[in-house]
């Protein structure tokens, strides 16, 4: 059996692992994990507005201006690959084939852990149907029926990254991870995203609240540990230990 560790992203839009995952990202890359990003679609139609508003741009010719920024953005975290889906945005809509297709790579990956979107999202259902299609493959890829001879995937857990307004989305973190060291990564990701620049400060400063939290829950002025910047994570799956 092989030892080497994969970790798998989700993204709704061809932005959206860059803001909320980034710095997991580089950091499980820093530590020996091929982590792959698969992009449902470029946000072309919903989350291209600067690119609209310039005008002169074809449908594909803003695929392909937020396919460029998303593949250097992957680049500058050091992602170990990114496939791009093109089930198109506003709304995302995925039928059995496609979500096929998403399964075959979640058993090429055979991913450790799995990120996506928070479950509840009113301002974007995209985010939310992209998750309930991770969720769904997810189990797909676990049935010994599907494609029999295959590989079946194990039970990776699958970490809900934070949405853009946490307290309208019932998501309540309980993970939070230092991604002080890879920080600089994860702003040249952000700086990338050409196409939504209004955004790169608002996420700066994510990260440096939920730093503020990492140290608070990890013994706050009573030697908690140092951190600028962090992301924050909830487990979708119980997860299992040995102690506590």
């Amino acid at each position: 059996m092989s030892d080497k560790k994969t970790a798998l992203v989700i993204s709704a839009h061809a932005a959206d692992f860059v803001w909320r995952a980034g710095g997991a990202i580089a950091l499980h890359q820093d530590k020996g994990y091929e982590v792959t990003i698969a992009c449902l679609s470029y946000g072309e139609r919903g989350e291209s507005a600067k690119l609209w508003k310039q005008g002169g741009f074809s449908l594909e010719e803003v695929k392909a201006t937020r396919r460029a920024e998303a593949e250097a953005a992957a680049a500058a975290l050091g992602a170990h690959d990114i496939q791009f889906f093109d089930f198109g945005d506003y709304p995302l809509e995925i039928d059995t084939n496609g979500k096929y297709q998403i399964v075959d790579l979640i058993r090429s990956v055979q991913p450790n852990i799995m990120l996506s979107h928070s479950k509840w999202d009113p301002y974007n259902s995209d985010h939310m149907f992209a998750t309930q299609i991770a969720i769904e493959c997810r189990m797909i890829a676990q049935a010994w029926g599907h494609k029999p001879g295959e590989q079946v995937l194990g039970a990776p857990q699958l970490y809900l990254f934070e949405p853009h307004q946490t307290e309208q989305m019932g998501w309540k973190p309980d993970v939070f991870l230092d991604i002080s060291s890879v920080w600089e990564k994860k702003w040249a990701a952000i700086q990338c995203m050409q196409g939504q620049e209004h955004l790169w400060s608002f996420y700066k400063n994510v990260a440096e609240n939920r730093a503020n939290h990492f140290r608070r829950n990890s013994g706050g002025q009573a030697g908690g540990k140092s951190a600028k910047y962090a992301e924050g994570f909830q487990s979708m799956y119980p997860r299992c230990v040995d102690e506590l």
